[in-house]
């Protein structure tokens, strides 16, 4: 992967979750605060708007400053931890970014989500999608396969009691709800595929 397919990459992730913003308040709006959507178009919108000096130093850099950028705008648990996920990414990118190191790097970053919210799957978070698809990754599995683990994964969250952030404190009443967190997972998932698929 180059600085060119990697810019690509952030700019599907930022259109993806621009255009989505509403679905997620929705989401948001019924087991949460209501400021998921809000908060993360307000984040991507600044790394779309700083993409040039994110992408210039390289792509470690580049997954660094997305995460840095996350990190500072996207309020909420959303920013600390989609931040984590880019800063790790830059710590753990690979000198040779093959199949096996790509697949490392990313088991490392959805480790360090785990990690800094203290939580796992089955919780009812962004994490329900991000670990099976990092370990579907890991197995090979190509692009399209990948959109359809996100998809079910993601709805797989509905029957979920929620048990970290906001929604634990509905209880039962956040079960039969989309997480979020989930979603906006899935839809970054499916905006790397759309452009991995491009290339063929």
């Amino acid at each position: 992967m180059d600085i060119q397919l990697a810019r690509r990459i952030v700019e599907a992730l930022a259109d993806r979750i621009v255009a989505e913003a509403d679905t997620l308040t929705a989401l948001d709006q019924a087991i949460g605060d209501g400021d998921h959507g809000l908060n993360m178009k307000r984040g991507f919108e600044a790394v779309r708007a700083e993409l040039d000096a994110l992408a210039a130093g390289g792509v470690p850099a580049l997954w660094s400053g997305v995460g840095r950028t996350l990190v500072m705008k996207v309020g909420g648990a959303s920013g600390p931890l989609y931040g984590t996920l880019f800063l790790q990414l830059g710590k753990s990118w690979p000198a040779t970014p093959d199949a096996a190191g790509l697949a490392r790097c990313l088991e490392e970053a959805v480790a360090a989500v785990a990690a800094r919210g203290k939580s796992q799957a089955g919780q009812k978070t962004m994490l329900d999608v991000l670990l099976p698809v990092a370990a579907r990754v890991a197995a090979g599995d190509r692009p399209a396969a990948l959109r359809a683990h996100a998809a079910a994964a993601a709805e797989a969250t509905v029957p979920m009691l929620a048990e970290r952030g906001r929604a634990s404190f509905l209880k039962e009443r956040s079960i039969g709800h989309l997480d979020p967190g989930a979603h906006s997972s899935r839809l970054m998932i499916e905006a790397v595929c759309d452009v991995l698929e491009e290339l063929g």
